[in-house]
Formats: structure tokens, sequence, C-alpha cells
């Protein structure tokens, strides 16, 4: 399944620990990065201002399976797949690949919420975001 966005990236020194290996909570970071460049290549953020409320998709589920490590100086290609979405939460995962082979798989579900005087309160994804991330969902048969 081809990714619905990718994103080439080298493992950079200070992620790794003292054997050169990526440092396991960076694989959390690059999901975001990856994430981060997939919606503004949409025209929008993580964090938006809808209509004068911040709007944003706080973490509800986050994992990570590791299959071989990253190393210092690597390239990885971070491929991010919608693979749910839903009224109020999308679910995408992230492929780290290197050279053609999948080294670690992330997944995150986020649900779209607003802050406002009341606190945060999940409300249905808008539907000038529905509009933008359809197009990309892709069930998982993996």
């Amino acid at each position: 399944m081809s990714p619905a966005f990718a994103l080439l990236r080298r493992v950079h020194f200070h992620e790794t620990d003292m054997a050169g290996v990526m440092y396991f909570a960076n694989y959390f970071r690059l999901m975001e990065e990856v994430e981060q460049a997939f919606f503004r290549s949409l025209g929008f953020a993580v964090a938006l201002d809808l209509s004068g409320t911040r709007t944003g998709f706080p973490r509800v589920n986050v994992q990570c399976e590791y299959f071989e490590p990253a190393r210092f100086d690597e390239e990885l290609s971070l491929e991010l797949h919608v693979t749910r979405l839903g009224a109020k939460s999308m679910t995408y995962e992230v492929d780290f690949v290197r050279a053609g082979k999948r080294i670690a798989r992330g997944r995150i579900t986020g649900v779209c919420c607003i802050a406002d005087g009341g606190g945060i309160r999940s409300i249905p994804i808008p539907a000038e975001i529905v509009g933008k991330l359809r197009p990309f969902v892709r069930e998982r048969n993996e």
C-alpha cells in the first residue's frame, strides 16, 4: 500500500544513545514530525484556530512496534497512512522504512477537540478537514 504522505529524514546524532541507536522516544517525535508535514501539505495544521476557537487533536492512544534499530545518519522514509477517520477521531500509522524495509511501525489516534473557557472538549471533525483527509484513508490489511 502506498502511503498518503512520506518524508525522508536522517537520524541525527542527538537522537541516538551511546551505541548509535535511535532512542525509542524519538520515534514518537518523528511520528509528530511527519504528521505536521502531512497536515501542512493539506493546507492546515495540527493546532488550528477555527472561527476564533483553538482546535486540535489530543492523543488518546499512541504505540510503536520496533523490528530493527535505526542508527545514526541512516536515512529513513517516514510513511504516513491514515487508517481510520471517524466522526470525532482519526488514526494514522507511520512506517519507518530503511532501504525498502520496515524497521518500525507507530500508530496514533487523536480526538478532535476545542479548548475554550470551559476546558477541553471533543467535537466532530470539521467538514473542511474531513474533506481534505478522506481521500487519504486506507484500511490496513496487515
